[in-house]
């Protein structure tokens, strides 16, 4: 599958709620980018998607630990080639650190940039 493809699959899967199945897509995303930069961006999405499965199994240690390691991977990797709103995603898993629910908001998703 086409590197473009295995984003977009991923997305698709993230934005259904099926985070474990997303950060399997992701990480072979992740294994064949060799742009250190992206591949930052790409394990940060990967982070986030885990993240968010720890929390649907009620396990929130899982989840804090994902999510902060997610944040500082997305704002230190170049995910403008991505064309998603990974800023908005950043803010969202802010949040959650600050609130930590129970459960993923069922409105989290990732949005294209236009």
């Amino acid at each position: 599958m086409a590197v473009a493809d295995l984003l977009a699959q991923g997305l698709l899967l993230f934005n259904e709620g099926r985070f474990y199945d997303a950060h399997e897509v992701w990480e072979d995303l992740w294994r064949a980018t060799t742009d250190l930069p992206l591949r930052t961006c790409y394990q940060g999405l990967i982070q986030a998607a885990v993240g968010l499965h720890h929390l649907n199994r009620r396990n929130p240690i899982g989840a804090r630990s994902q999510f902060g390691k997610s944040i500082r991977n997305l704002q230190a990797g170049d995910g403008t080639a991505t064309g998603l709103d990974l800023e908005n995603l950043i803010g969202e898993l802010n949040r959650l650190l600050a609130s930590m629910p129970e459960e993923p908001p069922s409105a989290l998703r990732i949005a294209r940039l236009k």
